[in-house]
């Protein structure tokens, strides 16, 4: 995976990212770009893949959440850097407008969506962190767009992603999705109404350059499904007190203070991950995301036996919620 600098530079790459030294960073940035190296590569074989192994170090209990949003820090600083080289051309393509979803503040992806699509001559314009579908609105207005691409990493965003969706095509503009949220295929975007998913910023390019020059409103999703789903969004908070009160590990404060937001975070995301198959009708958010909650909890000394139990409480809790207890009493074990 990291075979673009499987030299001398890789360290280099580490090395700054372990200092936390963005003036290496870039220098090492520049050197790359300077000797040729396509932007693109750089950011998907490089950048990318490193800050996933960064992700999965915290996952594992190895990094605290400070030391991977600092490794996070120095990604974006490398992305910057190939940002102002490849803008240094004139676009000779069409407009992109770039976006993150509502509630998604992971803005890496979308930078680096955005820089590739620079890269390969398009007018790409990044919205930034959790744009709001007002916001979107305003600037299809605004700027006409080609196409739309948006970036969600959490199963939260999936939401607020359709509302793009929704708002894009409504205005006739074909819209690409891709990241996390989204899984390793493009089921989750076509239930959505998406034009076209994106696997990587290689991925994209491809998608972006042979999207369709207007497409029809997204279909109606089912009305039962987003009717529960708007419910279990609009009762979220109360819904986590109640889980929070019940599982083992929350109530009895199983784990220490540097690690108290995981539980109420995996809390948070089992939730979302009900609310993604609601809209999706793909199942697997909830294993995948029970199987996550499990890979986090055993690295940090806990018992497997309170994901089985957190199963128990979330059916409990969502007794009132007929579709969503169906989906954790029929899926949550799936892939445990």
């Amino acid at each position: 995976m990291f075979g673009l600098i499987a030299d001398d530079r890789l360290p280099e790459y580490l090395q700054a990212v372990a200092s936390r030294d963005t003036t290496a960073m870039r220098s090492l940035m520049d050197r790359l770009l300077a000797d040729g190296a396509d932007p693109v590569t750089v950011l998907t074989d490089v950048i990318a893949a490193v800050q996933r192994d960064n992700g999965e170090r915290w996952q594992r209990g190895e990094w605290t959440i400070a030391e991977e949003h600092a490794a996070t820090a120095m990604a974006v600083a490398a992305t910057t850097a190939i940002s102002r080289h490849v803008r240094r051309v004139p676009p000779t393509r069409g407009r992109v407008l770039v976006a993150c979803a509502e509630r998604e503040w992971h803005a890496l992806p979308a930078m680096i969506i955005d820089c590739a699509l620079r890269s390969d001559g398009w007018d790409s314009i990044l919205m930034g962190a959790a744009t709001s579908p007002v916001r979107l609105n305003q600037y299809l207005q605004d700027y006409g767009p080609e196409a739309v691409a948006v970036s969600c990493s959490v199963l939260g965003s999936l939401p607020a992603t359709r509302r793009f969706i929704e708002a894009s095509t409504a205005a006739g503009v074909p819209i690409v999705v891709g990241g996390p949220a989204f899984g390793r295929d493009d089921v989750r975007a076509k239930a959505l109404g998406a034009t076209a998913w994106a696997a990587d910023a290689q991925d994209a390019l491809v998608a972006v350059a042979t999207l369709p020059a207007v497409v029809p409103p997204a279909a109606p999703l089912p009305p039962r499904a987003v009717s529960e789903q708007a419910d279990l969004e609009h009762d979220h908070r109360r819904i986590v007190d109640v889980l929070a009160s019940t599982w083992s590990v929350t109530a009895e404060r199983l784990l220490g203070p540097a690690d108290a937001d995981v539980a109420f975070d995996a809390l948070n995301q089992l939730l979302h991950a009900v609310s993604a198959v609601l809209l999706t009708g793909d199942s697997r958010p909830v294993p995948e995301t029970a199987a996550w909650i499990l890979d986090v909890v055993i690295p940090r000394g806990l018992d497997p036996a309170v994901v089985g139990e957190l199963a128990v409480a979330a059916s409990a809790a969502l007794q009132t919620y007929p579709l969503a207890r169906a989906i954790i009493d029929t899926h949550f074990t799936d892939i445990l």
